[in-house]
């Protein structure tokens, strides 16, 4: 079996164990899957749940697509191989509950012709508001991913994400951040390709403790209208880093990729007010001097 197979194989089980457990999470919800083929080559899986207990709208997406690899995408790759092969399992969720954080997670495997291959992905974490010991819980998991294949991997990848999750009009970080990499290969991490794809795969299994715990301490608080109406405002930034900076995105444009799956990640419902203003002192405008790069989490 080809290595690219194995990675497909092993992402497959990765998505079905994390909707098994956010099923069982919600109590309520449930996914419906569509099976898809992207003209061109490859397609997918599709799991989104909606109106759940806990999660409004939540996907858990499987893909393995190839094919001719786009003029614009080699430009942005700086490479010259024509074909590809690219396989991974990217995750959004969005919470009804403004207590429990919005959680984004990738896992991803590119391959070229000629052999030049990497693994790329990622998992952060976006509250409308900021609990400090979610935050802080959520970034100890990660780390104790990170140490388990090199202690280098935490402090590289957790800047990686603060650079990378930055709405850079709004002059903040998406959220408390995460870790995040790219282009991980045995010449630039000294680990085997087997040894990156077991870190891949660890990344994922961290997303279901890591989520399940956040849902549990915050799925039952109350909220009012206002707090209600800052989640919608917080959606509307999550919104806009997914539709101008997000590399996922765009990626799944230019390869002709299913449209529903890519945009996916948006939130069912935000709002853009004009000018909004925060008390000082008050919980929103807490959340957002935390809203920065370099926050010391662990």
């Amino acid at each position: 079996m080809a290595f690219r197979d194995n990675v497909a194989g092993a992402y497959r089980v990765v998505q079905d164990e994390i909707c098994a457990a956010l099923a069982q999470a919600d109590g309520k919800g449930v996914f419906e899957e569509e099976l898809w083929e992207r003209e061109g080559g490859g397609g997918g899986r599709t799991r989104v749940m909606q109106l759940g207990d806990v999660i409004e709208k939540g996907g858990v997406n499987f893909s393995a697509v190839h094919g001719v690899l786009p003029e614009a995408v080699k430009k942005a790759f700086k490479v010259d191989s024509a074909h590809f092969f690219a396989t991974g399992v990217s995750i959004v969720m969005h919470p009804g509950n403004p207590f429990v954080p919005i959680i984004h997670m990738n896992i991803r495997y590119f391959e070229l012709d000629g052999g030049a291959c990497w693994f790329g992905g990622g998992i952060d974490l976006t509250p409308h508001y900021v609990i400090d010991t979610d935050a802080r819980y959520f970034h100890h998991l990660l780390k104790e991913t990170c140490d388990a294949f090199d202690l280098s991997f935490y402090p590289k990848f957790k800047a990686n994400a603060d650079d990378y999750f930055y709405i850079r009009h709004r002059e903040e970080t998406r959220g408390v951040g995460g870790i995040f990499y790219d282009r991980l290969k045995p010449d630039n991490t000294g680990l085997s390709l087997d040894h990156l794809l077991d870190f891949s795969v660890a990344v994922g299994n961290t997303f279901v403790p890591a989520y399940t715990e956040l849902i549990d301490r915050n799925r039952d608080r109350e909220f009012s209208e206002r707090e209600l109406e800052w989640q919608y405002l917080r959606r509307s930034r999550y919104a806009e880093f997914n539709l101008v900076y997000d590399a996922g995105t765009k990626f799944g444009l230019e390869t002709n990729g299913r449209i529903e799956s890519i945009l996916m990640s948006l939130p069912p419902l935000a709002k853009w007010s004009y000018n909004p203003q925060v008390v000082p002192g008050s919980e929103e405008f807490n959340t957002l001097t935390k809203l920065k790069k370099g926050v010391d989490w662990v």
